[in-house]
Formats: C-alpha cells, structure tokens, sequence
C-alpha cells in the first residue's frame, strides 16, 4: 500500500495491533528482571535493549505493511516515505521506560498515525496488565481489550479525577509542580502514573477524567491522542489550539471539563509569568 492510496482504517487498524503485540512480547520477555535500581551502565543497556529490540521489529514490520508512509520512532529508526505523503507514524517501541526498569506494570508499546498533522489511527498495548487499546478517527471508535469505549461524563472539575507527569530534565524552564499544587486543590484527584500513553487511553475508556503535560515528544502522545479522539474525548494544545504532537505539550478530557481544566493552566502561567502555553 503506497501513500498515494487512500488507507483503510479498519485494515490499517489491524494491522497496527498485530504489529503493537508482537513487539509487546519483547518487552515481556524483559519485564520482571529487574535490573539493580541506579545509573549503572548495565540498567540502561538492559532497557535500551528492549527499547531497539522493539522499535526494529515495528519499523521492520510497518515499512513492508506501509511502503509509501514515513515512520519516526524514538530511538532514532527513520523511514521517510514517498516525498508529498501526509502520512506519519510515530512508534514509541516502550514508554514508561522507568516503570519497566523497576518492574512497575505499567508500560507499553504505543504506535500513532498522523494524517496531515491530525491524529488518526492509535494502538498502545501494555503486556504486563494485558490491555490493548486501539481506536481509528476514521474509522470512528476506540477499543479496550476489543470492547468499545468512551470517555467519562464527569462535567464537574471537582468531580475528576486527573492525570499528568514531569519533565526528566533536572532543572526544567517549567516543573509543572504548580499545575499540580493547582488540580489537586480544584480536582478530586491527581496522579501520576509513568506513562504518556496510557494516561490518555485511561482518559479514552472513562477511568481518568483529564490529562495535562508538557516536554513530552509526538511519538508519546500521537498514538494515544488518536485513541482519546476516536472515543470521543477531546485532545488540544494546553491553550484549547489544535493538537500538534510535535509542541511536545498536550491536554487531553473527556470534552466536559476541557475548559475549565484550561482556565486552571491559563492562571497558573499568568501567575508565574511563566511561557504560555
């Protein structure tokens, strides 16, 4: 199938989920053998690893599926594609690398496709709890296990529960600390879980209720973003501006609490005088 084709979700979607488990049983042939917790060369060769392992069969895999579309993964593989195609997937082949390295569950392999800058097509597959999240904008809805899935109906910011991580870098422009001082005063909970792309499948399938973040990259957030929309969420910039996986920034609800979750990290930045968005 050449970019020039015209792609078929369902298909498409398949395929991708087939490609997603295969590469999830790399990483769970790693998981649990817990490397001695440090900054030891031999932690990181062990995660980088399943990381290559994983990000070579899936890049391997989608170029022989989808000849004419480019692939960004995260460890450095590029396929360019046909020149013109507006086609894009963006393979993270393990996030949640810290939670893997502890043994901690939740981890996975998350693949998203990007059509003309849009979020389309997502799967993200955590072998370790055994959850397969799939969803297809074009298709039109998202899946937990094979059953459908929607977000949440908590209208009330007080009422939800939310989600969001932190930056790696030591001494980062924005924490992201003040944000959460602020949800967790105005939500019924915060959390914090290790996982981009899951914390927007939960958003996606109705157990969280909103998710906010910062620093992150596309192949993070483009595969999980698709899974919100497909299910019916809602996914932007921080500032309510269309999504776009490449600002590394994303807020993603189930639609009913967007606003006041943005009117939130609106007054956090005027407060701080810090960069918005």
């Amino acid at each position: 199938m050449g970019s020039a084709d015209p792609l078929d979700p369902v298909r498409a979607t398949a395929i991708a989920v087939a490609i997603a488990k295969e590469a999830a049983q790399i990483l769970l042939a790693g998981w649990g053998t817990r490397p001695s917790v440090g900054f030891k060369s031999e932690d990181i060769n062990l995660v980088t690893e399943y990381d290559r392992r994983s990000e070579a069969l899936i890049v391997q895999r989608l170029a022989a599926a989808f000849p004419g579309d480019r692939i960004v993964a995260e460890e450095g593989s590029q396929i360019d594609g046909q020149p013109g195609s507006g086609r894009v997937w963006y393979i993270d082949p393990l996030d949640g690398t810290t939670n893997f390295a502890h043994g901690f569950p939740l981890f996975s392999v998350s693949m998203g496709l990007v059509q003309d800058g849009r979020p389309v097509l997502g799967v993200v597959e955590a072998p370790a709890v055994g959850w397969s999240f799939a969803g297809s904008v074009m298709a039109g809805g998202a899946s937990w296990n094979g059953r459908p899935i929607a977000p949440s109906q908590v209208d009330r910011l007080g009422s939800g529960l939310l989600v969001t991580g932190f930056p790696y870098a030591r001494n980062p422009v924005q924490t992201n600390l003040p944000e959460w001082t602020a949800f967790t005063a105005a939500a019924q909970g915060t959390r914090r879980l290790g996982s981009a792309a899951l914390d927007l499948c939960f958003v996606a399938c109705g157990w969280l209720d909103g998710y906010w973040e910062r620093a992150l990259h596309p192949w993070d957030l483009v595969g999980g973003a698709a899974i919100v929309l497909a299910a019916g969420g809602q996914v932007s910039d921080l500032d309510g501006t269309p999504f776009n996986g490449e600002t590394g920034r994303v807020l993603a609800s189930n639609g009913l609490i967007h606003d006041q979750m943005m009117r939130i990290l609106a007054g956090v930045a005027r407060r701080n005088s810090s960069p918005w968005p």
